[in-house]
């Protein structure tokens, strides 16, 4: 492990360093080792066109909800896997909770989120202070996420179920989207945050079945995400079920189209499609920047497939504007006007 750079005295933990947590263990910094040889990408391919473009995060109701996540000792998708859509959502008073620590035993090649082997820490105030953290935010639709846990013998459904019935206990009017892990497709801890009282069941696809192996951790899988998805309607049928893909990977058009299919055919009731960006240098490079007419094309074809609706544009996230997809109206995204 090298030495770490300091500013002001205070340690920097660079992309793809070692580092040791605050409870006890190793963990790299936003999940993937440094790499000697760095894919570089041409000059003109990875310049962001117009339509990526994000407003920074600032603001009032920014700063209110920042200080609510932070003295409630949680950690937050938005931040951990570096959302561009942080300053939108939340200056519009929403976040999405990120659940059982910010440290991942698994490491996607897509993903931000630091991984390691937490071994078995899980916060008992967590619950509470996730419950506490929705009242103060005053939300009416909250979404909670959570780093894979295999170290844990139940993958952490336990914990899960316990924080949305504790949300659900101090804010019963909140409607409560889960986007989860996978539970390495286990029916019985599928079935405790299944039957925990939230409304949303969400766990993402991210990629078409050829690209799953490149882009995903091994433990995770394309049939496995469509058997979870398929499990939580037999056991809940009155439970939305919710998906997410990512474009820009090197996926054809067919193969998209085949995915939706597939998510369809698992009931799944809503997909949000977005293009992926490049975390750091050591993730997977873009492939190439998707037109916002091609996500226009992609909820179209989804729509008629009949889920209940396609969230579709370049900076849509799983959780982003996910209070307003029962609008059916894109989330208020206009693709033609972008």
């Amino acid at each position: 492990m090298s030495n770490f750079q300091k500013f002001q005295g205070i340690p920097i933990i660079l992309s793809g360093e070692k580092y040791l947590t605050s409870e006890g263990f190793f963990a790299i910094k936003n999940g993937v080792k440094r790499k000697k040889n760095i894919h570089k990408q041409k000059r003109d391919k990875n310049s962001k066109p117009s339509w990526l473009k994000a407003k920074l995060p600032t603001g009032e109701t920014y700063q209110y909800v920042k200080s609510i996540v932070e003295s409630n000792s949680l950690s937050t998708v938005c931040e951990e896997s570096h959302c561009p859509n942080i300053g939108e959502c939340w200056n519009n008073g929403t976040a999405t909770i990120m659940i059982m620590g910010s440290v991942c035993t698994r490491a996607c090649k897509f993903c931000a989120v630091d991984t390691g082997n937490p071994k078995g820490y899980l916060d008992p105030n967590e619950p509470s202070h996730s419950a506490n953290a929705v009242k103060l935010m005053d939300l009416d639709y909250v979404v909670i996420t959570s780093v894979d846990r295999d170290d844990l013998s139940d993958g952490g459904a336990n914990h899960y179920a316990q924080c949305i019935r504790e949300i659900k206990k101090i804010n019963p009017s909140t409607a409560v989207e889960a986007l989860t892990p996978d539970f390495n497709a286990k029916l019985d801890d599928i079935k405790k945050v299944a039957t925990s009282g939230l409304d949303v069941f969400a766990q993402n696809m991210e990629t078409v079945k050829r690209l799953t192996k490149k882009v995903r951790d091994p433990r995770a899988g394309y049939q496995k995400t469509l058997d979870v998805l398929n499990t939580v309607k037999g056991i809940s049928p009155s439970v939305l079920t919710k998906s997410s893909i990512m474009l820009g990977l090197g996926e054809t058009e067919t193969e998209i189209i085949t995915a939706m299919q597939d998510l369809k055919k698992s009931q799944v009731d809503i997909l949000t499609l977005g293009q992926y960006l490049s975390p750091t240098r050591y993730h997977l490079p873009v492939e190439r920047f998707v037109h916002p007419s091609e996500f226009e094309f992609f909820r179209d074809q989804g729509l008629k497939m009949g889920f209940t609706e396609v969230v579709s544009g370049p900076l849509v996230r799983s959780s982003y504007r996910a209070d307003k997809v029962f609008n059916q109206n894109n989330v208020g995204i206009h693709l033609n006007a972008i």
